[in-house]
């Protein structure tokens, strides 16, 4: 995160439509060039909180400040943003040099002044010599440079991205990723980005807002988010995780000793605020890939389970495995990179095998979300 002070102020913003309550006392403060990403599933309220910043939504209550403004009430044009839509919005009957210049006629700018602008802005995107180009004569990927180059051809102060990737192809996807994060570091604005796709916050964001229901769980960088989530909700949606029940007993040193039930007694790591009280009742969530395969109990300070081998799924560069514990209503699944270590397949199901892990790698979580 960026150590400048606060650009992008959302202060308790709530937007219902009827009685749905689709942005629920949003409070958010986003710094000047940060990439920030609103996460989470489809009808959380992330489009939406997006289109509240760009005024394209009122709010019912709360306010919006950019760089010190209030913007609350204020229309789209009259705000120092700009949005790179879904769909691109890209105007098929002008070329790729109009398109981007659209925007530009209404600001009393002379012709000499937009043709630099839009030069400047071809050569931003990567996009110098096609600007004769028919919109529809360009690709999926060129089209969506298009509508950046059209976005930052206004030198917004803040861009907003409605999940800009969707609809690009896995590999291309991957591509524009990295340009994309490679573009905003080049410009220096501040970026606010919404998706549903883990991959793509993980891989592009400074900070990550997750959200659910209208709410906002978590905000953290994409490393803490995925590392120590603050409950199941979010654990669950940032990657995988394997979910256990558990009762805590007490604290022993750094680690938190739980009794698992069928699995038994566990160590996991001690939450940042401190050891639950004994008896209280948490989950402890443990990523596939912490889980280690061995065909015997391992030393003395690491956890433990006896597993049978139900699945195995070959994926190039890992594989994942999915083990039944007697006693859990599901499998824990586990993920291994195919380096040197011998592969199991699905005709080795019923193997017994051993499941370890390092207590640091048990993230302690609440019972309830």
């Amino acid at each position: 995160m960026s150590n400048k002070p606060d650009f992008v102020s959302i202060g308790d913003v709530s937007k219902h439509f009827g009685s749905v309550r689709a942005v629920d006392g949003v409070s958010l403060d986003i710094a000047q060039g940060e990439f920030f990403a609103l996460l989470g599933p489809s009808g959380c309220g992330k489009t939406t909180l997006l289109r509240i910043l760009g005024g394209f939504e009122a709010p019912n209550s709360g306010n919006v400040h950019i760089d010190g403004a209030d913007m609350t009430l204020q229309p789209p044009n009259r705000r120092p943003v700009n949005m790179v839509f879904q769909n691109y919005a890209i105007f098929p009957h002008l070329n790729v040099r109009e398109n981007i210049g659209y925007g530009l006629r209404k600001e009393g700018l002379s012709k000499q002044q937009i043709a630099e602008r839009v030069d400047e802005a071809l050569a931003t995107v990567k996009l110098e010599g096609l600007g004769g180009r028919g919109a529809t004569e360009v690709s999926g990927g060129q089209r969506q440079r298009v509508a950046l180059a059209r976005a930052l051809v206004k030198h917004p102060k803040v861009l907003l991205l409605d999940e800009p990737l969707s609809a690009l192809d896995k590999n291309l996807r991957e591509q524009m990723r990295v340009e994309l994060r490679a573009l905003q570091q080049q410009v220096g604005i501040t970026f606010i980005f919404v998706t549903h796709d883990q991959e793509e916050a993980l891989s592009m964001a400074d900070r990550i807002a997750v959200m659910f229901d209208g709410k906002v769980r978590q905000v953290d960088t994409p490393e803490h988010l995925y590392e120590t989530p603050r409950s199941k909700d979010v654990a669950a949606f940032i990657g995988s995780m394997n979910f256990i029940d558990a009762t805590v007993e007490g604290a022993d040193g750094d680690a938190l000793i739980v009794d698992a039930g069928p699995v038994g007694r566990i160590r996991a790591g001690l939450p940042a605020d401190g050891a639950p009280a004994a008896g209280t009742t948490v989950i402890v969530g443990i990523r596939p890939e912490k889980l280690i395969l061995a065909d015997s109990p391992p030393g003395e300070g690491a956890n433990s389970i006896r597993a049978r081998l139900t699945a195995a799924s070959y994926l190039g560069e890992r594989s994942h495995y999915f083990l039944q514990v007697d006693g859990l209503a599901e499998p824990l699944s586990i993920a291994r990179q195919n380096t040197q270590a011998q592969l199991l397949h699905e005709a080795d199901a019923g193997s017994e095998l051993w499941l370890t892990w390092s207590p640091a790698s048990g993230i302690v979580l609440p019972a309830a979300g």
